[in-house]
């Protein structure tokens, strides 16, 4: 059934709003700047299931060839084998708590990453069950349903508590899916990209907050997609953080930046990363969070509420 057309939007999850229009956000400690880091363990199986949706040319190898595609399989993996370990080195070295977005194939089927990601106090969220199977809205409700409940049992069983975030595979919803995730439970979502402050979303299975991800600052989509080069990727982030520390003198802003470890975890690429970084958090109130922690102060401290 299509959404129902509104002014200013075509869905009822929150009413629009103006950041220069808003009470002023504060963060713990009189910090300016949240910041808030993704790194998506999402795995690619060799025949996805029948029905299911994924990209037509996934991120990763060299495009779309006769099965079975090594060079695209065997390169998504490198995240998993090589690329985490070093992003998790980074991020600890520059006093970022990791946020993972899991998938269940990853959960069920690397169980020392689970360990090892729990072992360095990551966050970990859900991500879907694999990055073959998005959701769509093809689905039909139940469908949907079963998918995100699948997802969610997979982390609760292999981490020992059910995540409290989320993110899609490929940012995909379909217009059920925030009622869904409300239902299962999930507590915040980043597939929405539209702001540089938290916002509560509102669904008929319960409220929802949304950490928007800064959509350009993907490494997918600026170095896969866009082929900006690494160096100048690593100098989109530092500008992107400087305007905002600029804008957040008045009220609180946040980064979420989305990173996936077989693409900026490769060992010409981390150098730049881990500059970026560490340019970023030795600036003035800087709170580097996880995603859980930045929904529990902003639903605690809600301007205006």
């Amino acid at each position: 059934m299509p959404t129902e057309r509104a002014y200013g939007m075509d869905h009822p999850h929150y009413t629009w709003s103006a950041i220069v229009d808003r009470p002023a956000l504060r963060w713990p400690n009189g910090a300016r700047m949240a910041l808030c880091v993704i790194l998506n363990l999402d795995h690619v199986e060799w025949i996805a299931p029948e029905g299911s949706f994924g990209l037509a040319v996934p991120p990763g190898g060299l495009g779309r060839v006769n099965f079975p595609e090594y060079a695209q399989l065997s390169h998504r993996e490198y995240g998993h084998r090589v690329g985490i370990f070093r992003l998790l080195d980074v991020l600890e070295r520059q006093g970022i708590k990791p946020t993972v977005a899991m998938d269940a194939m990853t959960a069920e089927h690397y169980p020392f990453l689970v360990k090892y990601c729990l072992e360095r106090g990551c966050e970990i969220i859900g991500h879907g069950i694999s990055a073959s199977q998005m959701i769509t809205s093809n689905m039909s409700e139940q469908q949907e349903r079963e998918y995100i409940s699948t997802s969610i049992a997979a982390l609760t069983a292999a981490t020992g508590s059910a995540p409290s975030g989320w993110l899609g595979p490929e940012y995909g919803e379909s217009t059920r899916t925030p009622a869904l995730l409300a239902e299962a439970g999930i507590r915040y979502v980043c597939d929405w990209a539209n702001d540089e402050q938290p916002y509560a979303m509102t669904t008929p299975s319960g409220d929802l907050t949304a950490l928007p991800i800064m959509w350009e600052l993907d490494d997918v989509i600026s170095m896969w997609d866009r082929k900006i080069p690494f160096d100048m990727y690593a100098d989109t982030i530092r500008e992107s953080f400087v305007t905002m520390h600029e804008d957040s003198a008045d009220s609180g802003r946040l980064m979420v930046l989305n990173l996936h470890p077989w693409l900026v975890g490769q060992p010409y690429r981390i150098r730049a990363l881990d500059k970026a970084l560490g340019e970023i958090t030795k600036m003035d109130g800087v709170w580097a969070a996880s995603g859980s922690e930045i929904t529990d102060w902003f639903t605690s401290n809600r301007p205006g509420s």
